[in-house]
């Protein structure tokens, strides 16, 4: 047999042997990717963003909770709408937990859903609409538009046990916040970026109150404090009565660096906001996006799609879910 036709022959047995170990390193649909659903549903990110503003223009705040879901579920092992499931069968769901205190809007997340399931029934992932609609709900904040992939699935169990492990609290030290974030891939300027989304929205007074009572936390601008205790008059506010403090008094529902300009001057709500103005680590960037809002927002951009990457499931793993409150019965 001629030598060169022995070789072609050893090289296709090779590559067929080797075939299995390429498909480990090159998945293809496994990987999330842009215009996931071209084919199998090719109006789902239209549909999704029609349903965000009409939302948005019935209840402006829904564009803040699509933000916090992004945060609360990505940051929690994997982005796969474990947020959104329902206590059952004994374990507690995640947004029931403590560290969920103050989030809602999630019943709108199925109004969504359901648009969706209209269109293409067992189609598209909740994983995916929370990362969709936290997109769009930041051009309704007057953010920019990222380009997002998709792909992901839907996970079958709550972490609700283990939030503590994951989530940073707004009253862990710098350093721990830091941590968290960079365990999930985010830098520190991405991890100043994303805490710049308390540029929108409100803090309840549950979470104020530690740095008004019994005396006013001495790096709280005096002037403000006075004002915090106006909007938050007892230390033991009810957690059932609306009693809360926008985090931006001047732009309120706009994302934009006024956090960063607000906690220069020490007017940020929570203990992780003056942190970040006062920590020698995190302050040179809080310095850079308080005086340009356009590297800001780049920097916020960024950070929301390694935020939305973060651990997906793909591929066979996980399901789709019919309803995002509850695991498929079938």
């Amino acid at each position: 047999m001629p030598t060169n036709i022995t070789q072609r022959g050893t090289s296709t047995f090779l590559f067929f042997l080797l075939l299995p170990l390429l498909l480990q390193f090159y998945p293809g649909k496994s990987e999330l990717q842009l215009n996931y659903y071209a084919q199998s549903c090719p109006r789902a990110e239209e549909i999704i963003k029609e349903q965000v503003i009409n939302l948005y223009k019935k209840h402006g705040n829904t564009a803040v909770s699509w933000v916090r879901n992004l945060f609360h579920d990505c940051g929690v092992k994997s982005c796969d709408a474990s947020l959104l499931l329902e206590t059952a069968n004994g374990i507690e769901s995640e947004k029931a937990s403590q560290r969920s205190f103050g989030m809602r809007n999630f019943k709108y997340v199925n109004t969504i859903k359901d648009a969706v399931e209209a269109e293409c029934p067992l189609t598209v992932s909740c994983a995916d609409i929370v990362a969709l609609s936290a997109r769009d709900g930041i051009v309704m904040l007057g953010g920019p538009r990222t380009e997002m992939k998709t792909g992901r699935r839907d996970s079958k169990e709550s972490y609700a046990a283990v939030l503590e492990n994951f989530l940073p609290n707004h009253n862990d030290s710098m350093s721990l916040v830091l941590s968290r974030f960079q365990s999930i891939g985010i830098d520190t300027e991405g991890a100043v970026a994303l805490l710049g989304g308390h540029s929108v929205g409100r803090v309840h007074c549950v979470n104020l109150v530690q740095r008004l009572y019994p005396t006013v936390d001495p790096s709280l601008d005096p002037e403000y404090a006075e004002y915090l205790k106006g909007r938050c008059p007892t230390p033991d506010p009810d957690p059932e009565e609306v009693l809360y403090a926008r985090n931006d008094r001047e732009t309120p529902m706009i994302l934009d660096n006024m956090y960063y300009k607000n906690i220069l001057k020490h007017k940020g709500l929570l203990l992780v906001d003056q942190q970040l103005a006062s920590d020698p680590i995190t302050s040179p960037f809080v310095e850079k996006m308080a005086g340009d809002n356009g590297y800001f927002l780049d920097q916020f951009s960024r950070a929301v799609v390694l935020l939305s990457e973060n651990n997906p499931l793909t591929d066979d793993q996980g399901e789709i879910r019919k309803d995002c409150r509850y695991v498929n019965t079938n």
